[in-house]
């Protein structure tokens, strides 16, 4: 997949970059931007599938205000606070980006993981649309409850895995 995107974003070089693709130096530097580029197009759009996600949930609590069923409301503001740090993470996260004197430089290949870490949150959008599916769906307060720990069960692993990208700049095995 990181071809692809990579091949899309090449494709809007403008022409001054198209002739200075070649230069000596300016190709490695590129193709990292391209990289980098990519990794930030996807985490934006893993940003904004959650934050849909995020309205969603948002409407069920006020309408489980609404309708006086204020003690399961615990476990879904948890879950709405769970959701919003991820896609405040998301949003903000490292680019990979290493100055000329860092002590870490950052390849490509470990651009590449990046890219290929952050892909995979694109199906936890639809782990999350599921879980808000079965907090909607549920009708008594101990189905809801239930529902609702489920979801903030998985937007904190979705956090902690998140925790762990940086490891793949750092080359940090994980213990």
């Amino acid at each position: 997949m990181v071809g692809d995107l990579k091949k899309r974003i090449e494709g809007a070089y403008n022409k001054v970059e198209e002739l200075v693709k070649d230069v000596p130096g300016y190709k490695g530097y590129k193709d990292k931007e391209v990289r980098r580029e990519a990794d930030k197009v996807i985490r934006l759009k893993v940003a904004r599938g959650l934050q849909e996600q995020r309205r969603r949930l948002n409407s069920i609590e006020v309408r489980l205000v609404n309708a006086g069923r204020l003690g399961v409301l615990l476990v879904l503001d948890r879950s709405l606070m769970r959701l919003q740090l991820l896609i405040d993470r998301l949003k903000t996260a490292s680019y990979g980006y290493a100055g000329l004197f860092d002590a870490i430089k950052v390849r490509e290949e470990e651009l590449d993981a990046l890219y290929d870490y952050d892909v995979a949150l694109l199906d936890n959008v639809g782990q999350v649309k599921t879980l808000i599916d079965a907090v909607t769906a549920a009708e008594g307060d101990d189905e809801l409850t239930k529902a609702g720990s489920a979801l903030l069960e998985a937007l904190e692993e979705m956090n902690e895995t998140f925790s762990k990208r940086q490891d793949v700049i750092l080359e940090i095995p994980s213990v």
